[in-house]
């Protein structure tokens, strides 16, 4: 018998994100103070054009970057880049970035080359020009974190792709051994997994082998998955709110007015359409991946490499990626 949501679980997950100041003026103020303490070979570093083909060129694996990277940054300099971070991400999000960085020094103490394991080559970048009527975008991308956002004629803001991973998921030695900076994404997971009865764990889990990635990868433009998997319709109240925790917690990484958008967003497409679907071991040591895809958005969390303690994770918007679906509205209403 198909269950329908309840109506209590949903409000408890908007109600998890308290009122704080709307995200796109805060990065207004913030981008431009960063650009002010930038003297011109620096700002040129940093600054391209709104329209530039670099700002879809993203990807989470250590490689050659456009932009201006935090080891090329004096201390206030620094500050000014951080202060705009904290306006992308909750501190719950900062919280985690920050961590993921910090395990490069992890994998320099695992044998990784220094010149590529640098918690210092994480890169900012600006494209257009912030403004309270312009339309312009930021990154702040390096190992592991690609984090996105282009703000619509001043004011409307999209947030994705939001990619962060972790290696190690788990730090097993060392000063910072027990360290998980993705836990609850992957506990969440085995915890919903585990209430499932034997029927629908088998609507769930799609295939005893998990892909060695993301299936969208760095896609510039995110597909929609097959629609295989257990469908909230079919969980239990107590099932649904497992999962709307796991919803939270990818989408609570955003700044709260943005947490609580993306929800509202996620309830307005139909929750009944979203569906939980599994891939690989049950056990903890073993490769496993899931999606939650609904009809607007993507979420894809894979820990398959590095014998399971390697984690990817992204949320895709299919119409929302880097703006699009804001800025094709904004220009048919600038041409009516």
């Amino acid at each position: 018998m198909r269950r329908i949501v309840a109506p209590v679980v949903l409000a408890a997950a908007i109600l998890a994100f308290p009122e704080s100041a709307a995200p796109p003026h805060a990065m207004i103020t913030a981008a431009q103070a960063l650009l002010d303490t930038l003297p011109a070979e620096l700002k040129q570093r940093l600054h391209f054009p709104f329209d530039s083909d670099e700002r879809m060129n993203w990807h989470y694996v250590p490689r050659e970057r456009k932009g201006l990277p935090l080891n090329a940054m004096t201390a206030p300099q620094r500050k000014a880049a951080m202060d705009l971070l904290r306006t992308g991400l909750s501190q719950k999000g900062y919280s985690k970035a920050e961590t993921i960085r910090s395990l490069e020094d992890v994998l320099i103490e695992m044998g990784g080359d220094p010149k590529i394991r640098d918690k210092e080559l994480y890169f900012f970048t600006i494209f257009g020009d912030p403004g309270v009527r312009s339309s312009w975008g930021w990154r702040y991308e390096g190992h592991h974190l690609s984090q996105n956002w282009t703000i619509v004629n001043g004011a409307a803001l999209a947030t994705t792709p939001q990619f962060f991973g972790a290696n190690p998921a788990e730090v097993r030695t060392g000063k910072m051994a027990g360290t998980r900076p993705l836990a609850a994404e992957e506990d969440l997971a085995y915890e919903l997994l585990g209430l499932f009865t034997d029927e629908q764990r088998q609507q769930a889990i799609i295939d005893a082998q998990a892909p060695d990635d993301m299936l969208t990868t760095n896609a510039r433009e995110a597909s929609a998955q097959d629609q295989r998997g257990l469908a909230v319709a079919d969980m239990s109240p107590a099932q649904q709110a497992v999962l709307l925790k796991l919803i939270d917690e990818h989408a609570g990484a955003q700044s709260d007015p943005v947490a609580r958008e993306r929800i509202a967003k996620v309830r307005s497409a139909g929750l009944d359409h979203i569906r939980f679907a599994w891939m690989g071991g049950r056990q903890k040591n073993a490769g496993h991946y899931y999606r939650i895809q609904g009809p607007t958005f993507l979420v894809e969390f894979d820990n398959t490499q590095t014998n399971a303690n390697h984690i990817h994770e992204v949320w895709r918007d299919f119409k929302g990626d880097f703006g699009r679906d804001l800025l094709a509205e904004h220009y048919k209403a600038a041409h009516r």
